[in-house]
């Protein structure tokens, strides 16, 4: 009986004694390394989350940055793979660039969609970057099933020509923005982008930003954001539009009809330019009915 004690005891030093050697050998396997990406120089950070067969990809508007998506990411990644980004100019993504077009904007996603090997995608663009996601899935139908739009795209195809006056007041701002852009910007905005229920911390944190942003950048990118063609764009596109908007401020879809463009809108109540963050469970809720048609 002592004989077998002793084996069994033996036996069960050993194993443990192996065992232990093989985790201390063992090397932890080191997590894939993130892809750099850069278009044409100009560095693009991003944050790559989630999994799934479905890619959502989210773009800020003028002058504020990725971290604006934060419930977004939080909300949908259990679900899809989320990638976030920072535009050129704004957050942590280069500013070594001297032109600043929707059009450079696109290939900036689409530089994003081919290195990331991004498939099956929904482009969600705020603001300004309605236009640009739209560049981008024209150019790239292949990776891109969905544009969505987010409080953008409230006229499009209905723009009167500008009267003498409005030209003339249009560039006025646009040399007050160059001469003193934080002044300007700040004032300017600060009584456009907010509805009467945007929390006076939502109020504060855009027009920092705002602020913080490149005097250059921020003229020229908010100057130039009429260059696209949004009728042809979205003929080209052949998909239908869908929008998240704000209802603080109409939209107006005579143009949509009369050039017989598909879209589908999604009202969020109570909120300003930046549903996202003033309503963000009403704001998800009607961005996942957008993703799956309902």
């Amino acid at each position: 009986m002592k004989t077998s004690i002793c084996c069994l005891i033996t036996g069960i030093a050993a194993a443990v004694l192996q065992c232990a050697c093989g985790t201390t050998d063992k090397k932890p396997v080191a997590a894939p390394e993130k892809p750099v990406i850069e278009n044409k120089g100009v560095k693009i950070a991003y944050k790559d989350t989630g999994k799934g067969d479905t890619t959502l990809v989210f773009v800020h508007g003028w002058a504020i940055n990725q971290s604006y998506w934060d419930n977004q990411v939080a909300f949908f990644k259990d679900r899809y793979r989320v990638v976030t980004l920072d535009l050129p100019g704004f957050g942590e993504s280069g500013k070594n660039r001297t032109l600043w077009t929707t059009d450079i904007y696109g290939s900036d996603i689409d530089t994003l969609l081919e290195r990331l090997d991004i498939k099956n995608a929904f482009l969600v663009g705020h603001s300004m970057s309605g236009d640009i996601v739209l560049s981008a899935a024209i150019h790239a139908p292949g990776r891109v099933i969905g544009v969505i739009g987010v409080d953008n795209f409230k006229g499009v195809g209905v723009a009167a020509t500008p009267t003498p006056q409005q030209k003339e007041e249009y560039a006025k701002l646009t040399e007050q923005l160059k001469q003193h852009f934080r002044e300007t910007a700040t004032s300017y905005f600060s009584k456009e982008l907010f509805s009467a229920t945007t929390a006076d911390s939502i109020r504060k944190r855009v027009l920092n930003d705002i602020a913080q942003t490149d005097p250059v950048i921020g003229t020229t990118t908010i100057t130039g954001s009429e260059e696209l063609d949004e009728v042809k764009a979205l003929t080209t596109l052949n998909k239908t539009l869908l929008l998240v908007n704000s209802d603080y401020m109409p939209t107006d879809t005579t143009g949509l009809v009369a050039h017989h463009l598909p879209y589908k809108i999604y009202y969020v109540h109570g909120s300003g330019h930046y549903p996202m963050l003033e309503q963000p469970a009403q704001f998800n809720s009607l961005l996942a009915a957008a993703i799956t048609g309902k």
